[in-house]
């Protein structure tokens, strides 16, 4: 054990004299080194942020409510173009009970870049959650209702444990992308400033923590895996008044080429919102413009012209 720390503290005094040997033959390099360490370093401490929670359902194992917390965070990378896979991290299920509601929570985390950019499209929205639900039901061997809706909070639990959660994961692993990354900026200073690389102290992780079986900390999903585009079909969407100008339901037309059977239609309404699903070719999400009776909504379909009517009374 001595003569081990003895090597450790070789070792890192021969990098402070590496950099103290940078920083007078290339002030510059030594300059940008230090700031990118800086940038990479305050990336690693950032916490990550709530952005979304949806709800769902597992099916298999055991059937359960399941929340989804969708969070963003810089320590996760963006993908290198819109055609390479697409980083996230899946922290581990916490079940919960609530009086007499048991549920399960599960925190998903992407890049903040890779969540703005869905925010301001639906499709891409769409296809990160369903990418999410995917990576959890891989990982976990869960079968998950892809019905899903968005919730009115941002994060289901507290933020502290969604931290804990997350960042739980990230220590309990080796990044094995972040430790070659690490070998290669040294071995960037090597060149510059030694001239034999074989006698460059190697500040590597010990071998004991590397192994061909470490656990890949961040999962890639490659957005050409989801071949299914769903679209968010024509719909109109209007409140009926009485002949006193009075509100009295709210009515929804919903076009649904190529469906001719209400069979294939998942419809859920809650007081203040509404979500189809239809045979993975169509999605709509709606809020309502005003509350309305969900125990006397009415559906019916109609083949002729695939279209679907929601008759909502107002409460």
């Amino acid at each position: 054990m001595e003569i081990s720390s003895k090597g450790l503290l070789t070792q890192v005094t021969q990098f402070w004299n590496l950099l103290d040997d940078l920083a007078e033959s290339d002030p510059e390099g030594y300059e940008k080194f230090i700031q990118q360490q800086l940038k990479e370093g305050k990336q690693l401490c950032a916490a990550p942020e709530p952005q979304l929670c949806l709800q769902t359902r597992i099916l298999k194992p055991k059937e359960k409510i399941l929340f989804i917390n969708l969070c963003q965070w810089t320590r996760i990378p963006a993908p290198q173009s819109a055609t390479h896979p697409v980083p996230l991290t899946v922290g581990k299920p916490e079940d919960t009970t609530e009086t007499s509601d048991a549920y399960t929570v599960i925190d998903v985390a992407y890049n903040p870049d890779v969540l703005q950019a869905a925010e301001k499209n639906q499709v891409k929205k769409n296809q990160l959650i369903q990418m999410a639900m995917k990576c959890i039901e891989e990982q976990f061997q869960f079968t998950l209702s892809h019905s899903y809706h968005i919730t009115k909070f941002r994060i289901k639990g507290s933020i502290q444990r969604m931290k804990q959660n997350l960042i739980g994961i990230q220590t309990d692993s080796i990044d094995l992308r972040e430790k070659m990354r690490r070998e290669l900026t040294l071995g960037q200073i090597r060149s510059s400033t030694v001239s034999n690389p074989d006698h460059f102290p190697q500040l590597l992780l010990p071998k004991d923590q590397v192994s061909g079986k470490a656990v890949c900390l961040i999962e890639e999903i490659s957005s050409t895996e989801i071949q299914v585009e769903i679209k968010i079909p024509a719909y109109e969407l209007k409140i009926v008044h009485d002949h006193n100008e009075k509100p009295l339901k709210t009515e929804l037309k919903v076009e649904l080429p190529g469906i001719n059977s209400v069979s294939l239609c998942d419809l859920s309404v809650s007081e203040d919102d509404l979500l189809i699903e239809v045979s993975e070719k169509y999605r709509l999400h709606l809020n309502l413009p005003k509350p309305i009776d969900t125990e006397m909504t009415t559906a019916k379909f109609i083949k002729e012209n695939s279209t679907l009517i929601i008759t909502m009374p107002l409460v």
